[in-house]
C-alpha cells in the first residue's frame, strides 16, 4: 500500500507526490520537463528516472532505469505507478512503450483507464 501526499514539486505545476511505501524509504518524484523525464529521489539522491515524450494530451512512457545502488527496491514500479496516478489526476493518458512499464500496466489493471494503444 503506499501513501501519496500531493504537493506541487516541479516548476511546470505539476502536482506529482511524495510516495512512501511502508517500510520503505521516502520517494519523491518530480517531472523534469527540460529533459522529459520523471525522476525518483530517495534522500535527496536521483534513483530512477522515466523518459517520456508528449504528443499532443497523451504522454509516451520509452524507458525507465534505475541506479545500481537502489535496484530491487520496487523502486520503478513506485515511479510508474505515481506518473500514472499524476496522468490521471491530470486527465491525461499514457502509451507504454518502456517494457518494465508494459509489466508494470500488465500487472495492475487499476491503471487501464490511463494506458491507451499507441494507434
Amino acid at each position: 500500500m503506499s501513501t501519496t501526499n500531493a504537493e506541487p514539486d516541479d516548476a511546470a505545476g505539476s502536482n506529482l507526490a511524495d510516495v512512501t511505501a511502508p517500510g520503505a524509504e521516502d520517494l519523491v518524484v518530480t517531472n523534469n520537463s527540460e529533459l522529459s523525464s520523471y525522476e525518483a529521489t530517495i534522500g535527496g539522491r536521483t534513483a530512477a528516472g522515466l523518459v517520456y515524450t508528449q504528443v499532443g494530451g497523451r504522454i509516451v512512457l520509452l524507458a525507465t532505469s534505475v541506479l545500481p545502488e537502489f535496484r530491487g527496491r520496487g523502486i520503478a514500479g513506485r515511479l510508474i505507478g505515481a506518473v500514472l496516478d499524476e496522468l490521471r489526476t491530470q486527465g491525461k493518458t499514457a502509451t507504454v512503450t518502456c517494457p518494465f512499464a508494459t509489466a508494470f500496466v500488465d500487472a495492475h489493471p487499476e491503471y487501464a483507464d490511463v494506458v491507451r494503444d499507441a494507434t
